[in-house]
């Protein structure tokens, strides 16, 4: 078996897009960062890698115990063994897993450009391992993305700010789905599009809502920030998620 030694991680814990999981380059100051003292480095099919990567489900139970305590963690000048813990990669993509114990994915992290290139070299001549996955392919096969878990190709381009953010508009907007209510919909369509204003009066609720979601779930640009400082205030709990992302940053109203 392979391994990796003093691996530095940044875990994105019960995420399953892997949009989510940032690249080194938009780790935060904030960041809980560890140090892997040793970890195992398994080469994947592509199809198992995308699946490890993009979803929070059962993992191969040949895979996990022959990871089994392979892993430490250094904390404290102390050398902590972890029950499930490598470095996947397909040869083109590559991530650090932690199942805390569990049997899926529940902790992901990228890794630092240097470990990254090391890893691709120590398995440039390896074959994937080969593992019993063929049922567990057939859940992942049936994912399907909705407005609490967007698609990747909403969140093309973006950078870790603005895909917090535009998460937290879609949670704004999913509520408002839910309420139902007509005025508030044509209210909030009316603040994105003023000039569509006499053209929403004559549409149903789910009419104004779907265009609402269509036009602004491509791309993000300070008419988003906008709206969704708009939407969510008042709502402590989505005050908060704002917070974390803007910050001190002065206010758009």
């Amino acid at each position: 078996m392979l391994y990796l030694h003093d691996v530095w991680v940044n875990w994105f814990e019960g995420e399953e897009n892997s949009y989510n999981i940032c690249s080194f380059h938009e780790w935060r100051k904030e960041d809980t960062v560890e140090l892997l003292d040793q970890v195992p480095l398994l080469k994947l099919e592509p199809i198992l890698f995308h699946y490890i990567e993009n979803d929070l489900l059962e993992l191969p139970s040949s895979l996990l115990e022959e990871v089994y305590k392979k892993a430490y963690i250094r904390k404290n000048h102390e050398r902590i063994p972890m029950d499930y813990c490598f470095v996947a990669t397909d040869g083109t993509g590559i991530i650090a897993i932690d199942t805390i114990g569990y049997s899926i994915p529940i902790r992901k992290s990228r890794l630092i450009p240097r470990q990254e290139q090391l890893a691709y070299e120590m398995i440039q001549n390896v074959e994937p391992e080969k593992y019993d996955y063929a049922s567990m392919i057939a859940d992942y096969k049936k994912k399907e993305y909705h407005i609490l878990s967007p698609s990747p190709t909403i969140m093309l381009g973006l950078t870790r700010r603005e895909r917090q953010l535009k998460q937290l508009l879609f949670m704004a907007l999913d509520q408002l789905k839910n309420a139902g209510n007509t005025s508030e919909v044509r209210y909030w369509y009316t603040e994105w599009a003023p000039e569509e204003y006499a053209n929403v009066l004559e549409m149903s609720f789910d009419e104004i809502w779907g265009k609402l979601f269509d036009e602004m779930k491509n791309g993000w640009s300070s008419k988003h920030t906008m709206l969704c400082e708009r939407m969510i205030k008042g709502q402590p709990f989505f005050e908060k998620l704002w917070e974390m992302e803007v910050g001190d940053r002065p206010s758009m109203l």
